[in-house]
Protein backbone atom coordinates (compact mmCIF):
# COMPACT_ATOMS: atom_id res chain seq x y z
CA UNK A 1 0.00 0.00 0.00
CA UNK A 2 1.29 3.43 -0.97
CA UNK A 3 0.66 6.51 1.09
CA UNK A 4 0.88 9.98 -0.39
CA UNK A 5 1.19 13.10 1.73
CA UNK A 6 0.71 16.49 0.13
CA UNK A 7 1.95 19.77 1.53
CA UNK A 8 2.48 23.35 0.44
CA UNK A 9 -1.05 24.59 -0.04
CA UNK A 10 -2.37 27.80 1.39
CA UNK A 11 -3.74 31.24 0.68
CA UNK A 12 -2.01 33.32 -1.97
CA UNK A 13 -2.85 36.52 -3.77
CA UNK A 14 -3.58 36.54 -7.50
CA UNK A 15 -0.32 36.55 -9.41
CA UNK A 16 1.49 34.77 -6.62
CA UNK A 17 3.23 31.41 -6.50
CA UNK A 18 3.06 28.21 -4.53
CA UNK A 19 4.97 24.97 -4.65
CA UNK A 20 3.13 21.80 -3.72
CA UNK A 21 4.97 18.68 -2.62
CA UNK A 22 3.84 15.08 -2.44
CA UNK A 23 5.84 12.50 -0.53
CA UNK A 24 5.46 8.86 -1.60
CA UNK A 25 5.88 6.10 0.98
CA UNK A 26 6.69 3.24 -1.37
CA UNK A 27 10.05 1.77 -2.18
CA UNK A 28 9.66 1.85 -5.96
CA UNK A 29 8.59 5.45 -6.43
CA UNK A 30 10.72 5.88 -9.52
CA UNK A 31 8.57 3.64 -11.69
CA UNK A 32 5.27 5.33 -10.88
CA UNK A 33 3.60 7.89 -13.06
CA UNK A 34 2.86 10.76 -10.72
CA UNK A 35 0.21 13.38 -11.16
CA UNK A 36 -1.54 16.35 -9.70
CA UNK A 37 -5.28 16.78 -9.94
CA UNK A 38 -7.61 19.37 -8.49
CA UNK A 39 -11.22 19.68 -7.50
CA UNK A 40 -12.99 22.97 -7.08
CA UNK A 41 -16.27 23.24 -5.14
CA UNK A 42 -19.14 21.88 -7.17
CA UNK A 43 -16.88 20.61 -9.93
CA UNK A 44 -15.39 17.28 -10.92
CA UNK A 45 -11.80 16.40 -10.20
CA UNK A 46 -9.62 17.35 -13.14
CA UNK A 47 -6.11 16.73 -14.33
CA UNK A 48 -3.50 19.38 -13.67
CA UNK A 49 -0.27 17.68 -14.71
CA UNK A 50 1.43 14.29 -14.87
CA UNK A 51 5.01 13.11 -15.05
CA UNK A 52 6.08 9.63 -16.09
CA UNK A 53 8.87 7.51 -14.70
CA UNK A 54 11.18 8.79 -17.44
CA UNK A 55 10.23 12.42 -16.94
CA UNK A 56 7.72 12.98 -19.72
CA UNK A 57 5.24 15.61 -18.67
CA UNK A 58 1.69 16.46 -19.62
CA UNK A 59 -0.30 19.53 -18.63
CA UNK A 60 -3.89 20.59 -18.76
CA UNK A 61 -4.37 23.66 -20.91
CA UNK A 62 -5.33 25.67 -17.83
CA UNK A 63 -1.83 25.35 -16.39
CA UNK A 64 0.40 25.40 -19.45
CA UNK A 65 3.07 28.04 -19.15
CA UNK A 66 2.27 28.64 -15.47
CA UNK A 67 2.65 25.25 -13.75
CA UNK A 68 5.64 22.93 -13.71
CA UNK A 69 5.60 19.36 -12.46
CA UNK A 70 8.85 17.71 -11.41
CA UNK A 71 10.05 14.75 -9.43
CA UNK A 72 12.98 13.85 -7.22
CA UNK A 73 13.34 10.09 -7.20
CA UNK A 74 15.93 10.15 -4.43
CA UNK A 75 13.49 11.97 -2.15
CA UNK A 76 10.46 10.05 -3.50
CA UNK A 77 8.70 13.34 -3.95
CA UNK A 78 6.80 15.03 -6.74
CA UNK A 79 6.38 18.78 -6.94
CA UNK A 80 4.03 21.21 -8.59
CA UNK A 81 5.36 24.72 -9.00
CA UNK A 82 2.48 27.09 -9.64
CA UNK A 83 3.14 30.62 -10.83
CA UNK A 84 0.88 33.48 -11.88
CA UNK A 85 -1.95 31.99 -9.86
CA UNK A 86 -5.50 33.01 -10.63
CA UNK A 87 -8.65 32.88 -8.50
CA UNK A 88 -9.91 30.08 -10.75
CA UNK A 89 -6.99 27.94 -9.58
CA UNK A 90 -8.65 27.73 -6.17
CA UNK A 91 -9.26 24.07 -5.42
CA UNK A 92 -8.17 21.10 -3.38
CA UNK A 93 -5.10 19.68 -5.07
CA UNK A 94 -4.58 15.93 -4.97
CA UNK A 95 -1.48 13.89 -5.65
CA UNK A 96 -1.82 10.63 -7.57
CA UNK A 97 0.53 7.70 -8.01
CA UNK A 98 -0.25 5.34 -10.86
CA UNK A 99 1.27 1.97 -11.61
CA UNK A 100 -1.17 -0.30 -13.42
CA UNK A 101 -3.43 -1.66 -12.14
CA UNK A 102 -3.09 0.45 -8.98
CA UNK A 103 -3.84 4.11 -8.46
CA UNK A 104 -3.30 5.86 -5.16
CA UNK A 105 -4.48 9.25 -3.94
CA UNK A 106 -3.38 11.63 -1.27
CA UNK A 107 -5.83 13.42 0.98
CA UNK A 108 -5.38 16.75 -0.75
CA UNK A 109 -4.13 20.19 0.06
CA UNK A 110 -6.20 23.35 -0.23
CA UNK A 111 -5.04 26.13 -2.51
CA UNK A 112 -6.93 29.40 -2.29
CA UNK A 113 -6.15 32.30 -4.59
CA UNK A 114 -7.76 35.48 -3.35
CA UNK A 115 -6.97 39.04 -2.50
Amino acid sequence: QVQLVESGGGLVQPGGSLRLSCAHSGSIFKIYTMGWYRQAPGKQRELVATITSIGNTNYADSGKGRFTISRDNAKKTVYLQMNSLKPEDTAVYYCNAYLPPNSYWGQGTQVTVAS
